[in-house]
């Protein structure tokens, strides 16, 4: 696939990047795990691609996310939110919140509602994306900024909801292989001729138990590869030190364990993202592209569950938005209007299972949450994991 050629400046800022990590490896004895290139490539201060001034999201960037495609979807989600913090508290933080656009839509929903947060809180470390997440929420809601703060770390304690929309995909991960002659992490080195290759050393440590693990629950060939993410189980276990009461809902492309290491998926799920092309090489222009892995949802919740939180649902990203109201929304817009068809199309693409309404699922996880959550009334999946 012939991938569009970036400008010159942009290719120097990749070279600069690939410099560094370039370093880094010959610092490391000539190899550093996936994971370690995977954090290099997106969260290099100044250079990685989320923390660089490149325009990610939307039709100008390299990727749509689904607050990007129309408002609906903040307004069905702000249905649940308005629920859990009823149920614990009127505060929520965004975990990764893009360009801010659907901090903004949830906010004027909720406002709409009479249910708005005492505190809308945004955990990004990206200072370009801080900047533009201001920017968007002052031109949609000006009157509701006051209300929304950034935070540089995890509260120590809180209660409310945690939200999270396309984070843990995008949580450095390792890469294992398993083989007939042992498991394996793949890492990354350098060579001259050849710029970064991947290099193979036996897996140790957690990475290794978390490895043999899989590999005793799911039937894997002889020669499989995929992803482990640590990271992301770390993530979700962290909010058990600090969550008192209120839930996670975290919406994501992924799978249940038995699903995400089925024989047939036998190259993992490692996928690149391009000026809105897909490929699999993490190697292509480090910095200006998009790295991501789907979710192990099994993990996740063994995890947070592990650390003394809850499940509390989890469905298709398009039986929760329906059972969010989703389809209601769409109803209340004049029928017949270029607004209407824009939202119809979007609508398709958020709910039908072909596109994100099978693929991308959520997963609430709490604690002090005793009643139904609205999200998951139809067609939870819980017992999948």
């Amino acid at each position: 696939m012939q991938l569009p050629l970036p400008d010159a400046d942009a290719l120097a800022h990749s070279q600069n990047l690939s410099d560094a990590i370039r370093q880094k490896i010959l610092l490391h004895d000539g190899w550093v795990s996936f994971a370690d290139f995977m954090e290099q490539v997106l969260y290099t201060p100044g250079l990685g691609y989320y923390a660089a001034g490149a325009r990610k999201f939307g039709s100008a960037g390299d990727f749509v996310t689904a607050p990007e495609m129309t408002a609906l979807f903040g307004q069905a989600l702000a249905n649940q939110l308005g629920q859990i913090m009823q149920l614990s508290a009127p505060s929520i933080i965004e975990v990764g919140a893009g360009s801010g656009r659907l901090a903004a839509d949830l906010l004027l929903d909720l406002e709409r509602r009479q249910q708005l947060p005492e505190r809308y809180a945004i955990l990004d470390l990206s200072a370009d994306l801080r900047a533009r997440q201001r920017e968007t929420i002052a031109a949609a809601a000006p009157h509701l900024l006051s209300r929304v703060e950034w935070l540089d770390c995890l509260p120590e304690k809180f209660n409310g909801v945690v939200l999270a929309n396309e984070l843990l995909d995008a949580l450095p991960a390792h890469i294992v292989a398993w083989r007939e002659t042992g498991i394996f992490e793949r890492g990354v080195g350098f060579d001259a001729a050849a710029g970064f290759v991947w290099s193979e050393r036996p897996a140790t440590g957690a990475l290794r138990l978390a490895a043999e693990e899989i590999a005793g629950q799911c039937e894997l060939s002889g020669n499989y590869i995929s992803e482990i993410s640590l990271a992301a189980r770390a993530w979700s276990a962290e909010w058990a030190h600090r969550l008192q009461c209120g839930a996670l809902l975290l919406i994501d492309y992924g799978f249940p364990r038995h699903e995400f290491y089925h024989p047939q998926r036998d190259q993992g799920t490692l996928m690149c993202h391009y000026r809105h092309h897909s490929h699999p090489d993490p190697f292509y222009l480090p910095g200006l592209q998009d790295v991501t892995v789907h979710v192990d949802f099994t993990a996740i919740i063994a995890a947070a569950h592990g650390a003394g939180l809850d499940l509390l649902g989890y469905a298709s990203q398009g039986q929760f938005l329906m059972n969010c109201g989703l389809l209601d929304r769409l109803a209340e817009l004049p029928q017949g209007t270029p607004d209407y068809f824009r939202a119809s199309a979007a609508t398709g693409k958020l709910l039908m299972p072909h596109e994100m309404g099978e693929l991308f699922k959520v997963i609430a996880i709490g604690r002090g949450i005793d009643l139904p959550l609205l999200g998951f009334a139809q067609g939870d999946q819980s017992r999948r994991l």
